[in-house]
């Protein structure tokens, strides 16, 4: 008997890929794995970021009440030595526009132009020194303005706050916003710490009012009383001290 071979069935091939396919693929996954990397390290950056927000928020905080104690200290202990506590000046006003622009004279159309105040109800921070409350006085019949305190500052920029971003009003959206415009430069990178340079008057204020857009307000609840009058003869403009802040409620 002779023994039969049998052959064993060949294994197909499998069709060559193309060399530009397998190109496009690998660069794809690159792609990708760029992606995922660039997206862990943007989260990371993120979770750091909130957590030096949230120690500034607090330092601020700690901050602010000391100061408050420290006045009621000094006040009391001028009582108990029958003195009168005098505080010291304000450095930071805020100056709302509250008339239009019919019969205004030259330089006073150009002080309001230097306040940025160009329509009715936009307001601004101000830091007083000699220079701006001579300017204060010459557009006086047109503004009024008063001190405000940390809680009318917080409102304001938290409710009414827009920054100048490539010459747009961008909202305040969330802490990015200026973070990418004023750490680099100024180390303000949160919305508190917009706060705290703006109520303290830091060696940055200039710069952090003027990336502020003026606020845009409403008129106040119940209107204003009489606009050509100054406000201790009853009326709306001039300067109205702490009482700016009772303004402030009803216009933001």
């Amino acid at each position: 008997m002779t023994a039969t071979t049998t052959k064993k069935p060949e294994a197909k091939k499998l069709p060559a890929v193309p060399e530009s396919k397998l190109k496009f693929s690998k660069k794809q996954i690159g792609k990708r794995a760029e992606e995922t990397k660039r997206k862990l390290k943007r989260a990371a950056v993120i979770a750091l970021r909130r957590r030096e927000n949230l120690v500034r928020a607090e330092k601020y905080q700690n901050e602010y009440v000391k100061a408050e104690r420290r006045e009621i200290k000094l006040r009391r202990l001028a009582k108990a030595r029958g003195q009168y506590y005098v505080p010291g000046e304000a450095r930071l006003a805020f100056v709302i526009r509250i008339r239009g622009i019919n019969k205004v004279a030259p330089k006073v159309r150009k002080v309001l132009q230097l306040f940025r105040l160009r329509q009715i109800n936009n307001g601004v921070f101000i830091k007083l020194n000699k220079a701006t409350i001579n300017m204060l006085r010459i557009a006086e019949p047109y503004i009024t303005w008063g001190y405000p305190n940390l809680k009318s500052v917080r409102e304001l920029i938290y409710k009414r706050g827009f920054v100048k971003h490539n010459r747009q009003r961008i909202p305040i959206t969330d802490n990015f916003v200026i973070e990418r415009k004023m750490r680099k430069a100024y180390n303000i990178q949160c919305v508190e710490d917009m706060v705290h340079e703006i109520f303290t008057v830091g060696p940055n204020f200039k710069y952090a009012a003027n990336f502020l857009w003026p606020f845009k307000l409403n008129t106040p609840t119940g209107g204003w009383r009489k606009k050509a009058n100054h406000y201790v003869d009853g009326g709306d403009f001039g300067n109205r001290e702490h009482k700016i802040n009772s303004l402030l409620r009803k216009m933001v």
